[in-house]
């Protein structure tokens, strides 16, 4: 087979394996380059729910691309037949003056998304298992909801490849450069050299590697995400009873959290937003401790006491920031 592509995709992860479906889709030459297994679980698309909404508070020029995000999962799953997208609903809680609330609201206007205004006693009215203080406002989004990621990584990539991509898993590209030719990029891997006019780079955790040398700064860090057996059962916390949620307390710390949708013994997930410590694929700490959990049950007993319990079970993974 030649070595010659119109694209080559390295890193075939949440990001990668849509990039490939894609341009395979749209009848290039498609190489994709993975240095593990097809859906690992060594990068940040991994596990079983990643939150999706709408309402971005980050910034409101975000919401173009996550749009059309939602028309491109539907698409995947009329293809494919999959599940991948959940809709739940969503909660953005915290101060009236918070950027989780009010830069939700920016982006809601700016865009003319559809929302809802939820004081506390709205808040807990409407969803008990939440027990918010008296000063919480939220936005309410109908769209939001959570990914499946490694469905969706699987899936894509099976799609690649009925669309004609090449996909080659466990091997790990050592090197790039532009090609002496001066059009195109050549990459070198452990196991070949290929050439492509155009290259994608979607490594995750090892991104920072391969873009050290054109001056692009990325930071990784070191997230836990923890599942706890509410109190009281579960059922309360199920998709259709519960949505998902980002809530900024008063000192800013920000959690997200998930309906369980899975057995009864998964539990409720909970993560911290944007606590992470910086750390790179070969130093991460992949142990999850108990001074960890103590501190997020710090946070829960304010605003959800029903999960102020012994973790159930712990998953770290991966978020990158741009400097």
């Amino acid at each position: 087979m030649s070595n010659n592509y119109d694209v080559i995709v390295i890193g075939l992860g949440g990001m990668g394996s849509t990039a490939a479906y894609q341009l395979a889709k749209r009848g290039q030459r498609v190489l994709g380059l993975e240095q593990f297994g097809p859906a690992h679980d060594q990068g940040s698309s991994h596990g079983g729910s990643r939150i999706i909404r709408q309402s971005y508070f980050e910034d409101p020029a975000y919401v173009p691309l996550l749009l059309r995000a939602y028309e491109l999962w539907n698409e995947i799953e009329r293809e494919s037949g999959e599940e991948i997208l959940t809709i739940t609903g969503g909660l953005m809680m915290g101060p009236p003056d918070s950027l989780t609330v009010s830069g939700s609201i920016e982006s809601s206007k700016q865009w003319n998304l559809s929302y809802e205004i939820l004081e506390a006693n709205d808040i807990h009215r409407r969803f008990p298992v939440f027990t918010p203080s008296s000063n919480t406002l939220a936005l309410y989004e109908e769209k939001a909801g959570f990914v499946r990621p490694e469905l969706s990584v699987y899936t894509h990539l099976l799609q690649a490849e009925k669309h004609g991509a090449e996909l080659r898993f466990f091997e790990a590209v050592q090197s790039w450069e532009a090609h002496p030719s001066g059009e195109g990029v050549r990459v070198v891997t452990n196991n070949g050299t290929y050439e492509a006019g155009k290259m994608i780079i979607s490594a995750g955790a090892w991104a920072p590697q391969l873009l050290k040398d054109i001056g692009v700064n990325l930071q990784v860090e070191r997230h836990i995400q923890m599942f706890f057996e509410p109190t009281g059962g579960i059922e309360p916390f199920r998709v259709g009873k519960q949505p998902i949620y980002v809530w900024e307390a008063d000192d800013n710390v920000q959690l997200y959290g998930f309906p369980s949708f899975g057995l009864g013994a998964e539990g409720a997930k909970v993560a911290f937003f944007r606590k992470g410590k910086p750390c790179t694929p070969e130093t991460i700490d992949r142990n999850v401790y108990d001074f960890e959990v103590e501190l997020i049950r710090e946070y829960l007993s304010q605003g959800l006491p029903q999960l102020n319990v012994s973790v159930f079970t712990r998953e770290n993974v991966y978020v990158y920031e741009y400097s």
